[in-house]
């Protein structure tokens, strides 16, 4: 409590009202008999707006009752700052009792002597003291949701849907990207997990997906609302930008669902049978390299490509990779698969096409170490999230095993680079000497002037990789 002496201001507080209680005799029938205390020609039936009277236009002679200096102004306007009456101690203004918070619920304690005061003002703060430190640990311990989720269904009002969602989101204090089309909705969202849990509720019953979405579908990671810089909730064309018509490609032509058990299965046979040369599978990764660079199923194909635009013309340029072969695909979550599945198939060379439900996230629930490897990449702030202790990529500087992304420190580029501790302490944070040095020349220009132009990263990086596999390289997993 520091200079306080806490047990003469709640006794000075409780004498200062005692002193304004109305005698029994005196009260008057009829109406004014709830009256218990008047003070500044007001009258008070109950405790707490006594309390909050005096804590608010009193406490400066409550203070002073109490000897503890000056307070606030008081209800005549003079400022209880000024000079202290005479014979009284000066006390620092900064520990008057001057919080009205403190007072409006207070007991009556002038019947209370000194010494039982003081015994009971220092439970009351043990009380208050444990109650904090419980308080912190439950907080503390309760970590937000991030979820994932989609929906591919017919959306005859997109723009209706939208503002619904939106609505949704914001009564929730929830942040994120949804992404709405007459295909479905395609969500992100980060909040409390009692907000995450209202919203799944509220998803599910609602009319146009009671029938298709279900809990599974949606699948969490511990984060919170703090994951994204905001809300943004939208209606585009599709639920994930392939860059298709979707009535020409649509979801419905998908591949064939796995579960993660199921898909677990193949990834070992197709494995055993690589370590053999026997294999006709192949195992696909639909999502893009730098997702891919820092986790992925052991033995699979990662296509070095920067947007899931590009996948169709990925799958354009490699037909002859594809043909008579059975396709293992998957993604983050699953969503990218259903439609890639069906512009694969839609192309009439595989002999099966088959996907991994739920995507990485639900295969990681079962199996954190199963057949995926290193961490799995996700579109917010956190950048990745770990299942496993692997760390399979590299400092893009000397080369030390590392996985923690971070954003180009170059302003014109929103590439995501490696970069280990070290290098970063040396200067060390862009994606390539390119915009190291456009970094530092931006730096010493004035702010505001930054360049939009690509970096040597997206330059030498062919938009669309044509790739060079052998046959054999295939049968053997590589």
């Amino acid at each position: 409590l520091g200079n306080v002496d806490a047990c003469a201001a709640f006794q000075a507080f409780s004498l200062f009202v005692k002193a304004k209680e109305v005698p029994a005799a005196s009260r008057c029938p009829g109406g004014g008999e709830g009256v218990r205390w008047r003070c500044c020609r007001q009258a008070f039936e109950e405790l707490p707006g006594i309390h909050r009277h005096v804590a608010l236009h009193h406490s400066g002679d409550v203070g002073r009752q109490a000897g503890l200096g000056a307070g606030p102004v008081e209800a005549g306007g003079s400022p209880v700052g000024g000079p202290a009456p005479a014979g009284s101690a000066a006390r620092p203004s900064g520990h008057s009792c001057s919080n009205p918070e403190i007072f409006w619920a207070l007991p009556d304690t002038s019947h209370v002597s000194h010494d039982d005061l003081t015994s009971c003002i220092i439970l009351f703060f043990l009380n208050i003291l444990f109650l904090f430190a419980y308080l912190c640990y439950a907080v503390g311990s309760q970590v937000g949701e991030v979820l994932l989720y989609y929906c591919y269904c017919e959306v005859k009002d997109p723009e209706k849907l939208c503002a619904w969602q939106k609505a949704l989101c914001q009564h929730l204090h929830l942040t994120g990207k949804v992404r709405v089309a007459s295909e479905g909705i395609n969500g992100t969202v980060g909040g409390s997990k009692v907000a995450t849990s209202l919203y799944i509720k509220v998803m599910l019953s609602q009319p146009l997906f009671k029938n298709i979405l279900c809990q599974e579908d949606f699948k969490s990671s511990a984060g919170g609302a703090h994951c994204f810089p905001d809300l943004r909730v939208g209606v585009f064309k599709e639920i994930v930008p392939m860059g298709i018509d979707p009535k020409i490609v649509s979801y419905k032509e998908t591949g064939i669902h796995l579960s993660p058990q199921e898909f677990h299965r193949e990834v070992e046979q197709y494995l055993s049978q690589a370590s053999q040369g026997q294999s006709d599978t192949i195992l696909l990764d639909c999502r893009n390299f730098y997702e891919s660079k820092i986790g992925h199923f052991q033995g699979c194909l990662a296509p070095d490509i920067r947007k899931f635009s590009y996948f169709p013309s990925y799958v354009d340029e490699n037909l002859e990779l594809f043909k008579d072969k059975r396709v293992l695909m998957y993604c983050t979550g699953g969503i990218r698969c259903e439609r890639g599945s069906a512009y694969l198939r839609s192309k009439a060379v595989c002999r099966e096409v088959y996907q991994l439900k739920g995507g990485i996230h639900k295969y990681l629930e079962e199996f954190p170490d199963g057949f995926y490897r290193g961490k799995l990449f996700v579109f917010d702030d956190r950048y990745a999230i770990c299942s496993n202790e692997d760390i399979i990529s590299a400092c893009r500087y000397c080369g030390v095993l590392w996985d923690q992304y971070k954003l180009c420190s170059s302003q014109h580029c929103r590439q995501l680079v490696l970069t280990c501790p070290s290098c970063c302490n040396k200067g060390l944070t862009a994606c390539c000497p390119v915009c190291q040095e456009k970094e530092l020349k931006v730096t010493s220009r004035a702010s505001g002037q930054t360049l939009k132009e690509e970096c040597e990263c997206t330059r030498r990086r062919p938009r669309v990789p044509i790739e060079n596999i052998s046959p054999r390289m295939l049968d053997t997993g590589k």
